[in-house]
């Protein structure tokens, strides 16, 4: 830690680049991946503006655990949906593993009302929502 404080009051310059670049980069992250709808707003989301879930995680980690009435169109599917999904009026919820990829997906979608659930199916669970389609493994 101390040579740290000492590169840091040795070359204040570099440092002051270094901070400006992890600034920019977490805006321009925050705007491509477009905006997240936290889990527990989701199903308001669902219930009061009937928005259509898409998991875009592949069909062996969908047939796992989902959210109920999710669609599942694997990630590296979605070019081959794009004029379907751009056509849907509803909220678009863009789900994945960790609210990355579905970033990534709500960006070549491109249409304003694409969102993504943040933190994916993980954030789903640590809210403590459930999923369907949970197939257990006898011990």
């Amino acid at each position: 830690m101390e040579r740290w404080l000492t590169f840091m009051g040795n070359h204040p310059v570099l440092f002051g680049i270094l901070f400006v670049l992890i600034i920019a980069f977490f805006m321009v992250e925050s705007k491509r991946s477009g905006k997240k709808v936290p889990p527990n707003e989701l199903g308001l989301l669902v219930n009061n503006h009937q928005a259509k879930i898409i998991d875009i995680r592949p069909a062996n980690k969908f047939a796992t655990g989902h959210i109920s009435g999710s669609r599942n169109i694997a990630f590296t599917a979605i070019k081959d949906h794009l004029e379907e999904l751009r056509a849907i009026k509803e909220p678009l919820i863009i789900v994945c593993d960790m609210g990355v990829q579905a970033g990534a997906a709500v960006a070549m979608i491109g249409t304003p009302n694409a969102m993504r659930l943040e933190g994916g199916i993980n954030g789903y669970q640590a809210a403590g929502l459930p999923l369907v389609g949970i197939t257990k493994t006898k011990k």
